[in-house]
């Protein structure tokens, strides 16, 4: 069977970035020994999510593609044959980003994603927005795969998702950093189910920073290939963690999902793009209107 192998590195951060960078490498390691294809790391990880710092402390923290932290990951992809998505404060004007980068087994930088759906209501007002969903094509050793990121809050919109599957990724990788509790998790589900695409998810641990684990992979495939009577439906649940820290390791089974995609209904088969006009207004009405939400 042709996998793709994620392994959710649901990890407790260290006091310091270097405390991170020594305890990430380490975790790639052990996923390779696991038999990953791509090690995906929670949100900022770098920082292990610590954003409720001053504007200036924030931006003493944040870095560079060209800076020591992320060459190390890149040689790290090299090294163990294994692809890599670090999770990190990126250095920006006039705010850092919430960045995501791929580096794919040969330590080439495939893909660097920023946040769209920053949480403007909390801490991350104090970060620029991302630009726009991007999708790679990734270089595995059992083939390509097409892979695309999002990040946690950016779960809760269905657009987001949907975009990514226009563009056509495969498995969509989502760092992440809160509580995920049931209707967090039937987000991704539902993305899952409805784009019929593969969701992988890494959250931290139960700690202090208000999260709780629950890393998880779903795979997109709601209906077996073989239906008899009423429809056969199945779990897409690939796996879910437990609180604890840990390396969990999810494998999508590629062609079962190729071969759905191929088949069934939902996704792009039936859509009408010219019945959605209004999804594209930046009209917002009552009872939605928030002062501090930002729009572009």
């Amino acid at each position: 069977m042709n996998e793709f192998c994620v392994a959710l590195l649901q990890l407790l951060p260290e006091e310091t970035q270097e405390g991170n960078l020594q305890k990430g490498l380490e975790a790639c390691r052990r996923a390779k020994a696991m038999g990953a294809d791509l090690a995906l790391f929670p949100e900022v990880w770098n920082i292990g999510y610590r954003l409720e710092q001053p504007p200036e402390a924030l931006a003493e923290a944040a870095i560079g593609l060209e800076g020591p932290f992320l060459q190390a990951f890149r040689g790290a992809a090299e090294a163990l044959d294994m692809a890599v998505a670090v999770t990190y404060l990126e250095r920006f004007a006039p705010l850092p980003r919430n960045t995501v980068t791929v580096f794919d087994r040969h330590g080439r930088e495939v893909l660097t994603y920023a946040k769209v759906h920053t949480c403007d209501f909390g801490d991350e007002c104090r970060l620029t927005p991302g630009d726009g969903f991007y999708t790679a094509e990734l270089d595995t050793k059992n083939g390509p795969v097409a892979i695309g990121t999002m990040i946690c809050y950016d779960r809760e919109f269905p657009e987001s998702a949907r975009v990514l599957m226009l563009q056509g990724a495969e498995v969509i990788l989502v760092p992440n950093a809160c509580p995920m509790e049931i209707n967090r998790l039937s987000q991704l589900r539902a993305r899952a189910f409805e784009n019929m695409v593969g969701i992988a998810t890494c959250n931290y641990p139960y700690d202090g920073i208000d999260c709780n684990g629950h890393s998880t992979a779903f795979d997109g495939v709601a209906y077996g290939e073989i239906r008899r009577g009423d429809v056969e439906a199945r779990d897409t649940l690939v796996v879910e963690a437990g609180e604890a820290e840990g390396i969990y390791l999810a494998a999508f089974p590629l062609d079962t999902m190729r071969r759905y995609r191929a088949r069934e209904v939902h996704g792009n088969a039936y859509r009408r793009p010219s019945k959605y006009a209004l999804l594209l207004s930046e009209e917002v009405r009552p009872p939605f209107l928030r002062e501090d939400a930002r729009r572009g």
